[in-house]
């Protein structure tokens, strides 16, 4: 299941924007004044430019594969098996091993912690005697749950819920597939078909004659036919490789800058 986070004020100031640099950008072609024009253009390419990136652009996407940190100018991309903790303070940070990703959106402020941390507290009382209706066990029990947690609290513990289911079915994939315990090479030499059969053959008995190099070759050659049964390596998520965090700039981003950075060389050259 997929699921996409942003800042619904910020994707309204960002919308709002753009309809206005729009009316703006066609008053600008239909009335061309020359050299104050190509500056009010260049102004105007500059701003729409710093809105999108930093209104419209930020999301957090939860994916079946991981999660996707999309910031003004880069995209980070985290498996789940790589995600070992989530913290919340002004905004969310992933811990990846030694890596902090700090994402752009949610963002909680502080009078928005505080109102809600005024909320979780004993609701009052009128006059002398308590006029609060009485709630169930299960209502007291969920408005708990949810006391003092703001919107990025709840995003942090989705983080964390499905990167702990991950990694239990990634630890239950590789009890299925662990390999045949030392003690019993023959289940291994058995599964790897007739050709291989011949091979376990002269090593459990070779023949009379032989040389030492001849039976140490072919006892290799049945070591290293058991290797790829394993699997574990394809498995991995210690941070490295596969399942280490991915960091490239965003293409869209880039894009933004160079059409804001067109018209401000225009109007240098005019």
């Amino acid at each position: 299941m997929k699921q996409v986070f942003r800042s619904t004020f910020a994707v309204i100031v960002g919308w709002v924007w753009m309809a206005f640099a729009a009316f703006n950008a066609v008053d600008l072609v239909v009335r061309y004044g020359g050299r104050s024009s190509m500056v009010a253009a260049a102004v105007l390419a500059v701003l729409t430019a710093l809105v999108f990136l930093t209104c419209l652009r930020p999301a957090l996407v939860l994916s079946e594969e991981g999660v996707l940190v999309r910031n003004p100018l880069r995209n980070t991309f985290v498996p789940w098996r790589a995600v070992d903790g989530v913290t919340v303070s002004h905004s969310i940070t992933i811990v990846s091993g030694e890596r902090k990703i700090r994402c752009w959106v949610p963002h909680v402020s502080a009078r928005e912690r505080a109102a809600v941390t005024r909320k979780a507290g004993v609701p009052g009382r009128r006059g002398r005697f308590e006029t609060e209706p009485v709630r169930s066990k299960g209502e007291r029990a969920a408005a708990e749950a949810v006391a003092g947690r703001t919107h990025a609290d709840w995003v942090a513990q989705q983080i964390t819920e499905r990167a702990e289911a991950a990694r239990r079915a990634a630890r239950a994939r590789e009890t299925t597939a662990a390999p045949a315990p030392t003690g019993a090479p023959a289940s291994g030499t058995a599964a790897s078909g007739t050709m291989a059969s011949g091979t376990a053959a002269s090593t459990a008995a070779p023949v009379p004659g032989a040389t030492a190099s001849e039976s140490t070759a072919s006892e290799g050659t049945a070591s290293t036919g058991a290797v790829p049964s394993t699997g574990v390596t394809a498995s991995t998520g210690d941070g490295t490789g596969a399942g280490a965090p991915r960091t490239t700039w965003a293409p869209t981003a880039l894009a933004a800058l160079a059409v804001a950075a067109l018209p401000t060389i225009a109007a240098f050259l005019v």
